[in-house]
């Protein structure tokens, strides 16, 4: 594990390596007690219906949104609006490593 995936945080976005989703972008929401996480991107993925992931199967990211932290451990819940904001945040900032000639189709897959 690099240094941003030894310590896995609420409001973290990941990207998800195994899977259906695979390619994707989500948001740590919460911990499940046997090494699982719960993801949410607030838009194919609602806050109320959470993927439950293996964190082997998912790559962390530095970026850790501050509002969805500060509004998940202040109140326990966040909006989906805030779950889309801050994934499009880290895409729009941090995903630089398209290759030449690949094109964003602006949905949260880099496939």
């Amino acid at each position: 594990m690099s240094e941003s995936e030894s310590s896995p945080r609420i409001g973290q976005v990941v990207r998800i390596e195994r899977g259906r989703e695979a390619g994707q972008y989500a948001v740590i929401i919460d911990f499940v007690d046997d090494g699982s996480v719960l993801l949410a991107d607030g838009e194919k993925r609602k806050y109320d219906r959470p993927k439950k992931k293996n964190i082997q199967h998912v790559s962390c990211t530095s970026f850790v949104s501050p509002e969805v932290q500060h509004s998940l451990l202040e109140t326990g819940r966040v909006t989906n609006g805030k779950l889309r904001f801050a994934v499009g945040k880290y895409i729009s900032e941090q995903v630089t490593d398209l290759e030449k000639g690949d094109q964003f189709d602006g949905e949260r897959r880099c496939n």
